[in-house]
């Protein structure tokens, strides 16, 4: 299984959201200034999202983003299937009603088996909120590798 840009920036984008759509909603314009991807593929991801039910839009000047539910309860999983489908490694026909002839005696439908139940399994036990703070960690870390210390105890730095 690789995962294309949709996976991977549409899971920057939605780590993104979570971390600034605390007080207000997102616009997809902050998003793209901070990570890097375009608007309009932005617009495609969010489309996709809204979707499956993992954000809500909101109307308006003061409009964007947010997400539907809190982000302990979304998982990085729900995320790549919503925007990839299948995160199967292997599709084993033998898995299907009238599938591979030879399945009732094939061992290395084990093996695929083992490897799609282990994408499942990992992908569904990180949540967006595990991300975001590791993401937090790794800023934390950045800062005071840079400076010393952290960016709180600099003089004339604002917190994000």
């Amino acid at each position: 299984m690789k995962l294309s840009t949709k996976g991977r920036y549409g899971l920057r984008a939605l780590i993104d959201l979570a971390q600034y759509s605390e007080e207000e909603p997102v616009s997809i314009t902050s998003i793209s200034n901070r990570q890097g991807i375009s608007e309009r593929y932005l617009e495609q991801l969010m489309a996709k999202l809204k979707k499956a039910g993992l954000v809500t839009s909101i109307r308006g000047a003061s409009g964007g983003y947010r997400l539907a539910r809190p982000a302990a309860e979304v998982s990085v999983g729900d995320i790549l299937r919503a925007l990839e489908g299948s995160l199967k490694a292997v599709e084993c026909p033998g898995e299907q009603a009238n599938g591979c002839e030879e399945s009732s005696f094939c061992v290395t439908k084990y093996v695929w088996e083992r490897m799609n139940a282990s994408i499942q399994k990992t992908v569904d036990e990180i949540k967006l909120s595990d991300l975001i703070n590791e993401s937090r960690r790794v800023k934390k870390t950045t800062e005071i590798h840079t400076t010393g210390k952290p960016m709180s105890h600099v003089q004339g730095s604002e917190k994000s």
